[in-house]
């Protein structure tokens, strides 16, 4: 437990330990080209040896004003209990009309998933639940999904050229996505994460491979360190189903000695294989995390497949399934022209013949998007 000062340091130089491991690794730096326009080889290489990469300075000052702008509006628009379908100020709150999920609630600093059957029961045992301050709040929301819908700035930054040019290096240039959501950790309440893999339907698979279930693009507003942060067991994306209860019984402790922290600076992007093992302690530090998290899959692990039953219903995931989720892909791209108009923007192949415009008709399409998200 996380509560005397002997208990406390030990927890403190697990962090400093594991950051220290975390900076050795050969995963972080810029998006690079070669001298070709291609995407630096490098990057990919040391994404598939480590199960992640910290890509640095995607988002640029400007862009992170935008995203902070609607991250306080969003929060501001919360409902004022998991009951409630007024915000503070008694407007409509944020996801009331909508028929998905997008709201998940916890105890302050408590671990709502672990032990659970949520997710297919993947979150197989429970983290440190610390005491919260007197005076916090009885419920928070720590997981929004369906964000673009909530969000331009968001939408923009799943529009960003370099991330969708590594997503089609990555899975492919048919690749399709799978969910967005916003993880919030706010300061001394943030709740945990369970240690956990986020892939269900290709682990038995005779084709299954280190990408199976795609990745996650996690973008930084304010930064993570080894406190908020989520921890990652490099490589264990190659390794397969892991058993997690067995894992810990072996190491005596949720306290992996072989994880290592995702550290970034406002701005920064991770790539993160979803079949890695990894998972979030109780926010109790001073500093906030909000993850814009973004994510792709191959189509090759996609089409024909039966999936959801997570974020989205259970269902065979067929061409025209895919193509209506996809769009916001195309609304990302033409958002983002719009805003930044210097850059040059990334063409998704599946949708480029098509002359697919962000305008109101596009927002009015986008609500309750999240029912079609695919998952596997």
């Amino acid at each position: 437990m996380i509560g005397n000062n002997v208990e406390e340091f030990s927890f403190e130089a697990y962090k400093k330990a594991g950051e220290d491991r975390a900076l050795r690794l050969e995963n972080r730096g810029p998006f690079r080209r070669t001298r070709d326009g291609l995407l630096d080889p490098t990057i990919l290489e040391n994404y598939w040896k480590y199960g992640f990469y910290v890509l640095e300075n995607v988002f640029g000052e400007e862009e992170l004003s935008d995203l902070e702008q609607d991250i306080n509006s969003i929060l501001n628009r919360l409902p004022t209990n998991s009951n409630s379908k007024f915000d503070k100020e008694g407007r409509l709150a944020l996801a009331a009309n909508c028929k998905a999920k997008n709201l998940y609630w916890s105890r302050p600093l408590g671990d709502p998933w672990g032990g659970s059957s949520f997710g297919q029961g993947r979150h197989q045992a429970k983290m440190e639940e610390p005491k919260p301050k007197e005076g916090s709040p009885d419920e928070i929301v720590f997981l929004i999904l369906g964000s673009l819908q909530f969000s331009d700035a968001c939408l923009r930054a799943y529009g960003h050229p370099d991330l969708l040019e590594l997503s089609a290096a990555v899975n492919g240039e048919d690749f399709v996505p799978y969910t967005d959501g916003l993880f919030i950790k706010a300061p001394g309440l943030g709740a945990s994460v369970a240690w956990h893999q986020d892939g269900i339907t290709h682990w038995d698979s005779p084709n299954w491979h280190q990408g199976s279930h795609g990745f996650n693009l996690m973008g930084q507003v304010y930064g993570c360190t080894a406190a908020n942060g989520v921890w990652v067991i490099p490589g264990s994306h190659k390794i397969g189903k892991v058993d997690i209860k067995n894992k810990i019984a072996n190491a005596g402790t949720i306290y992996f000695p072989d994880a290592v922290p995702m550290i970034c600076n406002p701005g920064d992007v991770v790539i993160s294989n979803r079949q890695l093992l990894h998972g979030s302690f109780a926010n109790t530090s001073e500093n906030w995390r909000v993850t814009v998290n973004m994510g792709c899959l191959p189509k090759s692990s996609v089409l024909g497949v039966s999936g959801g039953g997570i974020v989205s219903e259970k269902t065979i995931y067929d061409e025209a399934h895919i193509a209506k989720r996809s769009l916001p892909i195309a609304y990302a791209i033409d958002a983002r022209r719009k805003r930044f108009p210097e850059e040059t923007p990334f063409i998704y192949k599946p949708l480029a013949h098509k002359n697919i415009l962000w305008n109101q008709e596009a927002r009015d399409s986008m609500h309750d998007y999240s029912l079609l998200d695919i998952s596997i």
